[in-house]
C-alpha cells in the first residue's frame, strides 16, 4: 500500500479509474445509430435514429423516407473515417453500446445536433439539450414531423400501422428526389416523373435521396431524360 502511494506521488500510476476500452478503427455505417467500427458492431449510446424503413411527415400532410435519408447522411459524414469508442454496455443483441468519436468529436452529439437522431432519454440525457436546439432550428428530421423510433418499433412489433411504406409522391420540403445509379449513369427522378414510382433507392449501391434539384446537380447528378 505504501509502495502504491509513493508511485502515485511520483506520477508513475494513476488513482483515477481507467476508461472502459472499446473498439476503434474504420467506420462502416449500418444505419443512423449503428456502426461497424474496426469490424465490431456498435450501437451508439444515448441516441436513437429513425429506422431505415421509417418515414416522417413534411408538416403539410405528406411523408418522406427520412430513415433512408438519415442512413445516407450518416454515411456521408462518417463512413470510411477512423473512430475511437468507449464501451458503455452490451445490449440484448450482443452489440457493443458505446460512445464514439471521430477526430475527437462525439458522433452521437453530431447526429443529434444535425437532426439525424433523437436523444434516447430512456438511457441517457446527455443529448437532450442538443436535441432541443436542433428541434428549435428545424434541422434534419425536425423540418416536419417525426415519430420517435422507439414508438415506431413498438407499433411495428404490435402489428399496428406504421410509416414503413413511403408513398410514391412526396411534397416539397422532404428529401423526395431519388438519385438512381443505372446504365445511364447517375440520374435523379423528381416526384411526378414517369419512372419515379418504380425507382427504388439502394444506398448500399451508391444511390441516394436529395432534398432539392440544386443539391442533386451540385453533386454531379443529371435529371432523368435530360
Amino acid at each position: 500500500m505504501a509502495c502504491f502511494a509513493i508511485l502515485a506521488l511520483l506520477g508513475l500510476c494513476s488513482t483515477e479509474p481507467a476508461a472502459a476500452a472499446g473498439p476503434s478503427g474504420m467506420v462502416a455505417v449500418i444505419d443512423g445509430d449503428t456502426l461497424d467500427v474496426g469490424g465490431a458492431r456498435v450501437r451508439l449510446h444515448g441516441v436513437d435514429a429513425p429506422e431505415n424503413a421509417q418515414s416522417c411527415g413534411t408538416g403539410s400532410g405528406a411523408v418522406w423516407a427520412c430513415g433512408d435519408w438519415v442512413t445516407q447522411e450518416t454515411s456521408l459524414r462518417f463512413a470510411g473515417r477512423e473512430a475511437v469508442c468507449e464501451t458503455v454496455d452490451i445490449d440484448r443483441y450482443d452489440r457493443i453500446v458505446a460512445r464514439c468519436a471521430v477526430d475527437g468529436a462525439d458522433i452521437g452529439a453530431a447526429l443529434v445536433s444535425n437532426g439525424l437522431a433523437l436523444a434516447y432519454v430512456e438511457y441517457s440525457r446527455d443529448y437532450a439539450e442538443t436535441e432541443a436546439a436542433a428541434r428549435a432550428a428545424g434541422r434534419g428530421i425536425w423540418r416536419g414531423e417525426v415519430e420517435a423510433p422507439w414508438d415506431w418499433r413498438r407499433a411495428k412489433r404490435a402489428g399496428r400501422s406504421t410509416s414503413e411504406a413511403a408513398p410514391e409522391r412526396v411534397e416539397a420540403g422532404g428529401c423526395a428526389i431519388k438519385g438512381n445509379v443505372s446504365g445511364g449513369g447517375r440520374i435523379y427522378h423528381m416526384p411526378g416523373d414517369p419512372f419515379y414510382g418504380r425507382t427504388k433507392i439502394d444506398t448500399g449501391a451508391g444511390e441516394r435521396w436529395f432534398c432539392s434539384e440544386a443539391e442533386a446537380r451540385r453533386a454531379g447528378w443529371r435529371h432523368a431524360g435530360s
